[in-house]
């Protein structure tokens, strides 16, 4: 595999075929997930993501798939996550945000669909959303300061950390029943029509993130400190969120 493909199927025989010849009866499920899953996948831009599933006698031997990853790789195929039915069941009260994030957009590649029958509790989703916030804003705080105040170092700052405002604003349209967009920017609006947080702060940081903003030094330091101001707001407003 040495070609970004059209499309993503173009790869489903190497990737069964591979991870067949390395883990044999051992391998359960192949699911390809996130944008390069969707109708709009885009060849070198659309992520490649696989999650694998293997048994447990499986997991003990992963040592075995690096020299297959190092050649999927190449092909623009992301590190994939390999996991046995044990973990994902019994990941569901502690990480339910990540499966939650995973089974909104994905194509059964091989094997068994090990994410249709997944549910989610909303109370262990309100709590993960919480303890993320908090975690993310303690490290925006910290990074900012890390920053010194350059407009370079912030624009990185954003770029690393709003992606995972994405997967979170995600969960929170799940926890109150609405659809999940696929478009980001529309994931954001979203969430802040629902939950009443200021998104054209989010909306911005998306922009800087693309590296589509026209923003001055100035206005990058005032958008970032309205990212951290919105970024509390919101720890505040879903610890007081009953489920």
């Amino acid at each position: 595999m040495s070609k970004i493909p059209k499309k993503p199927e173009d790869i489903f025989p190497v990737i069964i075929a591979d991870c067949q010849a390395v883990f044999g009866d051992e391998l359960l499920s192949i699911i390809l997930y996130g944008s390069g899953a969707g109708a709009d996948y885009l060849p070198g831009k659309s992520d490649l993501n696989f999650m694998i599933t293997l048994t447990d006698g499986g997991i003990e031997s992963l040592e075995k798939a690096m020299e297959m990853i190092k050649r999927w790789r190449k092909g623009a195929v992301a590190l994939p996550l390999f996991f046995t039915p044990s973990y994902i069941s019994g990941s569901l009260d502690s990480y339910p945000v990540e499966f939650l994030n995973i089974k909104h957009r994905y194509k059964l590649v091989y094997g068994e669909d090990m994410l249709a029958p997944l549910s989610f509790d909303n109370k262990y989703v309100r709590l993960q959303i919480e303890r993320e916030l908090r975690g993310k804003l303690l490290h925006l705080r910290t990074g900012w300061l890390a920053t010194e105040g350059k407009p370079k170092k912030i624009r990185e700052l954003i770029g690393l950390s709003l992606t995972s405002f994405i997967s979170l604003f995600s969960a929170l349209l799940y926890m109150k029943g609405i659809e999940i967009p696929n478009n980001k920017r529309d994931i954001i609006t979203a969430a802040g029509d629902t939950f009443g947080f200021n998104a054209h702060v989010f909306l911005n940081c998306e922009d800087v993130r693309r590296g589509a903003d026209h923003f001055s030094a100035a206005e990058i330091k005032t958008l970032f400190q309205n990212y951290l101001l919105s970024v509390g707001r919101l720890c505040k407003q879903i610890d007081r969120l009953e489920m």
